[in-house]
């Protein structure tokens, strides 16, 4: 039985792995799980699943977690504090880590499961997004293995070669085509994205995903991040990677061959596909997504994204082309945005605003330690919160005006 860490167990991708464990309970066993806060989800889940360990980041949780956990008899142990998310990766029980934490809360225990040498299914983009080749260095250096859980991502993974990291000139491919769906504002006017309300930025018409998630998609954000993680995975850049619009969700990525062949990743809009292809590769296992009905699917339609519905996605592009510290300012500055227009203290055309003010305001350097970009993503949050703030000075001036 292969041991697997769920970290971000309480959140969409967390609950969905789960989900897929749970129908080969011959196959996998669950190590470890963790969460920030959310008590009585994990408490849940560690009955079920009965870990050897839960990790609970915020120390009053881990506190209540640890009590429940003995009222129920069971045998898990709990941690507290982010410092045990890099334990219980680096455990020998420990086989695949699925690294589900959301933003840059989530780099330190993948590269600590990059520096134990884990299997690392990646659902947390910002790692690459902040520290990209320091990242793949690690990964390089201890024999780890990297499986992409994004599903465009893991849908290029598929379409490729075993052979990829020599370079897509090496293995005859033209570029990289990364599907998105646009949103749900893709044909909302343009007028009217200044009223947009949380509750409608979250609402993603095919996809379940976190808030934080939801928004980065309505902004496409998420796809300019996605492409900076391609670039990482892929050994590729930026120019090779074009972005699809891609309404339907059906198609999650191609790669278009210099033959003129283009192979492409079909399947319905459901994160357990990756998950599970990921916790087999090379094999593969039931997920309980339903089968793609062809027959009923209708037409499929591809555009090109327009940059002035989409300037989120233009600043990452540019982003990527400076490299060093400017993805980690870029990812750090989009954080504290849409937080604060999920706190309703940001409009969301104010979103791009704050990134592209941020990385106006701090210089790039070459991201040559994780400490400089740790240093660069604290630096790039304060200066987007004071941005922020100067914002709700404003309209709160006008308002008394």
């Amino acid at each position: 039985m292969k041991g697997i860490a769920v970290l971000g167990a309480t959140g969409t991708i967390g609950v969905n792995t789960l989900d897929v464990i749970r129908r080969h309970v011959e196959q996998y066993r669950v190590v470890a799980l963790t969460a920030n806060t959310q008590v009585d989800r994990l408490l849940e889940q560690c009955i079920e699943f009965q870990p050897e360990f839960a990790v609970m980041v915020d120390e009053n949780a881990a506190s209540v977690l640890d009590q429940k956990i003995k009222q129920h008899g069971l045998d898990t142990k709990v941690l507290q504090g982010a410092k045990s998310l890099e334990t219980v990766v680096a455990l020998d029980a420990v086989d695949s880590v699925m690294a589900a934490i959301v933003g840059a809360a989530g780099l330190d225990s993948s590269l600590a499961a990059a520096r134990a040498g884990k299997r690392i299914l990646l659902a947390n983009k910002e790692s690459l997004v902040m520290s990209g080749k320091l990242f793949m260095d690690e990964v390089q250096k201890h024999n780890a293995e990297l499986l992409p859980i994004d599903s465009e991502h893991n849908a290029i993974f598929q379409c490729m070669p075993s052979n990829y990291a020599k370079g897509l000139d090496d293995i005859g491919v033209k570029q990289i085509l990364l599907t998105g769906s646009g949103g749900p504002f893709r044909e909302l006017p343009l007028e009217q994205f200044s009223q947009v309300t949380p509750e409608q930025a979250i609402a993603h018409p095919n996809w379940e995903m976190g808030k934080k998630i939801s928004v980065d998609s309505a902004t496409m954000m998420n796809k300019g991040l996605e492409l900076i993680e391609a670039c990482w995975l892929f050994n590729t850049s930026s120019e090779r990677v074009k972005i699809v619009l891609h309404p339907q969700s059906i198609i999650h990525s191609m790669v278009e061959y210099v033959d003129g062949s283009i192979l492409a990743q079909m399947g319905q809009p459901d994160m357990r596909t990756p998950i599970a292809h990921a916790l087999a590769w090379p094999e593969r296992i039931a997920s309980g997504v339903n089968s793609l009905d062809l027959i009923n699917m209708g037409h499929l339609e591809f555009t090109e994204p327009d940059m002035r519905r989409y300037p989120c996605l233009l600043l990452a592009k540019e982003a990527m082309l400076q490299s060093g510290t400017a993805t980690a300012i870029l990812n750090a500055a989009n954080e504290v945005a849409v937080q604060a227009f999920l706190d309703r203290e940001l409009n969301f055309t104010d979103i791009a605003k704050t990134v592209e003010y941020t990385l106006e305001q701090i210089t790039v350097e070459p991201a040559l330690s994780i400490d400089t970009v740790t240093k660069t993503d604290a630096r790039a949050r304060q200066v987007a919160q004071e941005f922020i703030q100067a914002q709700q000075f404003n309209t709160i001036r006008l308002k008394n005006s």
